[in-house]
C-alpha cells in the first residue's frame, strides 16, 4: 500500500507546475482572470496564442511523463512491487495535482493534456484511437470540451477491451486496479467538464477558433 500512495504522491507533487499559468505570468497575463479562467492548454491558446498553447500542452504531458519515470527509478528492482499499476498511480496522482494544485485552493485545470500524457507514459496503446476521435470531434463539431469528454470516455473503454485482450501488461488483482483507476480518470475528466456539458445541452458553448485571441 505505502509504494502506492508514494507514487500518487509524487505524481500530485508532479502536477503542480501548472504550465500555462507560469507561462502566462511571463507574459503578465493571469488566465484565471481571461477567458475560462482555466490554466489548461485550450484557455491559454485562445488567450496567449499559438507557442503558450503549444508549450503548455507539451509541459502538462511531460511531468505527467516525468512523475511515472521517478516511479519507475524507485520502484522497478523491487520484484514485489506492481510497477505498471503504481506507473497508473503516479499519473493519476498527477493528474490530481494538476485538477487540485494546493497553491491555488484546489482550482487547477481540468486534466485532459494530463490524461493525454498517462497514455503516453503508460498505455501509449490507447493514443490513436483518442488523438483520431479528438481531432475528428473538434474538426466536425469545433467544441474541444465534447472532444475531451470523449477521449476520457474512450480511454476507460480501451483499458477495458485491451486489459481482457491481455495487451496491458498486468494481470489478475492488478488489472482490476488499473480498470478502477481508469474509471477514476474518466470521471474525474468529465465531472471536471460538467460545467461544458451544461453549456452544450444550452448551445452557448465557446466553439475553438484557429485564430487565438491574443492579450493585449
Amino acid at each position: 500500500m505505502l509504494p502506492r500512495l508514494i507514487s500518487i504522491l509524487i505524481g500530485y507533487a508532479c502536477g503542480h507546475f501548472l504550465t500555462g499559468f507560469f507561462y502566462g505570468k511571463t507574459q503578465h497575463v493571469d488566465l484565471r482572470k481571461v477567458g475560462s479562467g482555466n490554466v489548461g492548454t485550450t484557455n491559454t491558446y485562445r488567450n496567449l496564442g499559438y507557442k503558450a498553447g503549444i508549450l503548455t500542452l507539451f509541459g502538462d504531458v511531460f511531468k505527467v511523463v516525468l512523475s511515472v519515470l521517478i516511479v519507475w527509478a524507485i520502484y522497478h528492482n523491487d520484484a514485489s512491487q506492481s510497477i505498471k499499476v503504481l506507473e497508473y498511480y503516479a499519473a493519476l496522482g498527477t493528474i490530481l495535482g494538476h485538477n487540485f494544485p494546493i497553491f491555488m485552493k484546489f482550482h487547477g485545470g481540468k486534466g485532459i493534456a494530463c490524461t493525454g500524457g498517462l497514455m503516453v507514459a503508460v498505455c501509449p496503446i490507447c493514443v490513436p484511437v483518442c488523438l483520431a476521435l479528438f481531432v475528428v470531434t473538434v474538426a466536425i463539431t469545433k467544441y474541444v470540451s465534447l472532444g475531451s469528454i470523449l477521449v476520457c470516455i474512450s480511454f476507460f473503454i480501451q483499458v477495458i477491451i485491451y486489459g481482457q485482450m491481455g495487451l496491458l501488461g498486468v494481470s489478475g488483482a492488478d488489472l482490476t486496479e488499473v480498470y478502477i483507476l481508469a474509471a477514476i480518470v474518466m470521471v474525474l475528466g468529465i465531472v471536471r467538464h460538467r460545467a461544458n456539458i451544461g453549456r452544450l445541452l444550452n448551445g452557448t458553448e465557446s466553439k475553438f477558433s484557429l485564430k487565438p485571441k491574443k492579450q493585449a
